[in-house]
């Protein structure tokens, strides 16, 4: 008698603290994800698991398309839509949480489907998104007491939501803004040479560029170290990202690090050691290991490189640069190398192909170029 009893004991436990996990789970995730200013370093996370879920066959299936323009646009996708999809599933895990702590406490509620784990589930699902249907209502204490949570939680849930999407959309657009005021400044894709070679001279105006970048890769990093959804979010054009203009910064930094001649080499250090930053944690939060197998500037295309810095006017001055420039190429160039394999992103050349046109030049209608 007494082992049969202790049955549904241990069973009605084993589903309350199923129920509380779920929950308190749910909860603390949404709370790190949204809320938290800075990221979480504990292991178990419904977030992480649930991009690297999900990332990994979306990009399979975009590695199978050979259009360059539908593989974009298949990318682009997943960033707003694993946003939704996050949503959904810690909306689902919630209103799954609370019905196994109705079901724990033995579903006492009234209805046509009660004494069901569905009535349940369809109890909780009405409760959190406050449809307030009145069919089935909540007959003991306890359950009246995880109705009015449940409610107070959706409501609060909602409210996140509402407040979560515009944050997101605002830190996209002002990363945006610089990206595309850099097409006609640094060509497309954007290289280092030619963002020099473009402020003809004019090292006040390059000076300023470099600061305005220099915040621009702080905010990155604050925005995406808090928020990662951003980094799979893509560009308006195809041949533009993120990461492909961060690394042209580099490239120009690093030109003026090595020598150019009257470049403003203290505001290219520290923006080359933000934008650097950001990098090394990004490569961090996205678990990438520095990867040097691609290399884009190889050694015999260095003389190439030199002829196209006096091409455009430049000099650099010493003999060292190469080897200088290559140390400095290596803080960096390994980390990008490996969040654009992770991303799909294409990296930017050194030196920018003769026949490309910017994205300003071009409509679907042909190129138009200024006399």
């Amino acid at each position: 008698m007494c082992g049969t009893v202790a049955v549904p004991d241990r069973m009605t436990a084993l589903k309350a603290i199923l129920g509380c996990v779920l929950v308190v789970l749910v909860l603390q995730d949404a709370f790190e994800t949204v809320i938290l200013p800075r990221r979480p370093r504990h292991g178990f996370r419904i977030t992480r698991y649930f991009y690297r879920a999900t990332w990994a066959p979306w990009k399979a299936i975009a590695r199978g398309m050979n259009d360059r323009r539908r593989r974009e646009t298949f990318l682009s996708l997943f960033g707003p839509l694993s946003l939704l999809l996050l949503l959904a599933l810690w909306a689902l895990g919630l209103v799954l949480g609370f019905a196994v702590l109705q079901w724990a406490d033995g579903s006492r509620l009234s209805g046509s489907l009660r004494g069901t784990f569905g009535a349940d589930l369809y109890f909780s699902g009405s409760t959190f998104f406050t449809l307030g249907l009145g069919d089935v209502t909540p007959q003991t204490n306890l359950a009246r007491f995880l109705t009015v949570l449940e409610a107070g939680t959706g409501f609060g849930f909602l409210a996140l939501v509402i407040s979560y999407l515009p944050v997101q959309y605002q830190s996209f657009s002002r990363r945006e803004i610089s990206i595309s005021l850099l097409d006609a400044r640094a060509g497309t894709p954007p290289t280092g040479v030619e963002l020099v070679r473009r402020h003809d001279g004019n090292m006040q105006e390059f000076t300023r560029l470099l600061l305005e970048w220099e915040q621009w890769s702080a905010e990155l990093l604050e925005t995406h170290m808090s928020y990662p959804v951003l980094a799979y979010f893509r560009s308006q054009h195809d041949n533009q990202s993120w990461l492909a203009s961060m690394v042209a910064v580099l490239d120009a930094c690093a030109l003026c690090m090595i020598g150019l001649r009257d470049s403003p080499e203290r505001q290219a250090r520290l923006t080359f050691a933000i934008a650097r930053h950001a990098l090394v944690d990004l490569a961090q939060v996205f678990d990438t290991p520095p990867s040097h197998e691609l290399v884009r500037l190889p050694d015999e295309a260095m003389p190439q490189l030199c002829n196209a810095i006096r091409n455009a006017g430049l000099e650099l001055l010493g003999e060292s640069h190469p080897e200088r420039l290559a140390k400095l190429r290596n803080m960096y160039e390994p980390y990008a190398g490996a969040l654009a394999h992770f991303l799909l992103m294409d990296l930017p050349p050194w030196i920018k192909p003769q026949a490309g046109a910017d994205n300003w030049e071009t409509s679907r209608w042909g190129r138009n170029t200024v006399v």
